[in-house]
């Protein structure tokens, strides 16, 4: 069966420019981390997409070894595009990362130049894409100078392999000093995607959030849900298939007796919202436009539509903050700290 977008989709998105270029993005973005990979049927993945775009939700998020297997989640969603999105394209911001292990040996990896030029040319193989709107240095490489790896972004621009460059997981630190290479390569860097949720809050101590915004950059939050924490998933204990049973992201050691009564706090406080805690996640992360989107994953589309609702309430009371700030503790959900403090992970 043919998809035909829906004609008001654009009417239910919030788009943001993404720091000082001319690209929008939405609020909520969809990420193809899980699910998206040969364990999680064909049709499921094409349901999603369909109700993302559905939804105003025009940015796709993928790296090269998303699966599993690696790769898996590039093809599935080259295939979406030759079939569901086919003349779609134009509509569309499609991102890729290389920088975790990809195949074996000393160039499958990190930072190199050899690495992430190959990395994204297996990436639009996969795709069947000419180019990638965005393309990003997935983490800091402490074995590589930032020289080369913001010299193989830029290469990768001037190429035509991808229109915009990004990185990840990188400090304020290294932040600065890889905008710098990047501005003098005549090759701006157009965004920064770190981890950051009401849980998760290293880039407010670490200023990252201040430096973006005086550098011009735009910003896209991962795991803004804490990898499923802050939904209604866990209010009741780990329900049985939740990714806290699969052996994923989530260590289920994490949700103590007493996250778990935050958690419900946390759910009260979203409730007087008139929001689900999905959603009262999301504007917390959104609220003050030092983030320009949220990056969301889904294994179902009506989580898909629950997140996308979070766009209607974005604003909150110094009251709300302070409920909040009271029951959001920080307790080990950032799996990719090394990578932020500047040592790799």
């Amino acid at each position: 069966m043919s998809y035909t977008p829906a004609a008001d989709r654009y009417e239910k998105m919030v788009y943001r420019r993404c720091g000082s270029s001319g690209l929008k993005l939405p609020a909520i973005s969809l990420g193809l981390w899980h699910n998206f990979g040969g364990d999680t049927p064909h049709e499921l993945k094409r349901e999603l997409c369909r109700t993302a775009f559905d939804l105003g939700i025009t940015h796709f998020d993928l790296a090269n070894n998303y699966g599993p297997p690696p790769g898996s989640a590039e093809t599935a969603f080259g295939e979406i595009l030759r079939t569901d999105f086919n003349g779609l394209r134009d509509e569309l911001v499609i991102s890729s990362k290389a920088g975790y292990g990809m195949w074996p040996g000393p160039y499958g990896e990190w930072g190199s130049r050899k690495y992430l030029i190959s990395s994204c040319d297996q990436s639009l193989k996969r795709m069947g894409l000419d180019y990638v709107d965005i393309f990003y240095s997935h983490r800091f490489d402490p074995d590589t100078p930032l020289e080369e790896t913001m010299g193989a972004l830029d290469h990768i621009v001037r190429s035509g392999r991808a229109l915009y460059v990004g990185i990840s997981s990188y400090n304020s630190q290294r932040t600065r000093e890889a905008a710098a290479i990047l501005k003098d390569l005549g090759t701006p860097c157009l965004i920064h995607q770190p981890s950051y949720s009401m849980i998760n809050r290293w880039v407010e101590r670490d200023g990252l959030k201040q430096t973006l915004k005086d550098l011009g950059i735009g910003s896209i939050a991962f795991s803004p849900l804490a990898q499923g924490m802050l939904t209604g998933k866990y209010l009741k204990g780990i329900p049985e298939g939740s990714r806290a049973t699969q052996g994923k992201s989530l260590n289920p050691d994490l949700v103590s007796e007493k996250a778990i009564a935050n958690l419900n706090a946390l759910n009260e406080i979203a409730q007087a919202r008139g929001q689900t805690l999905a959603q009262m996640a999301l504007a917390w992360v959104l609220r003050d436009g030092g983030i320009t989107t949220a990056l969301i994953g889904a294994s179902k589309s009506r989580q898909i539509e629950d997140c996308a609702g979070a766009v209607k309430n974005l604003n909150f009371t110094p009251e709300e903050l302070a409920k909040i700030d009271e029951f959001a503790d920080e307790d080990g959900i950032n799996l990719w700290a090394k990578s932020s403090e500047g040592a790799g992970q």
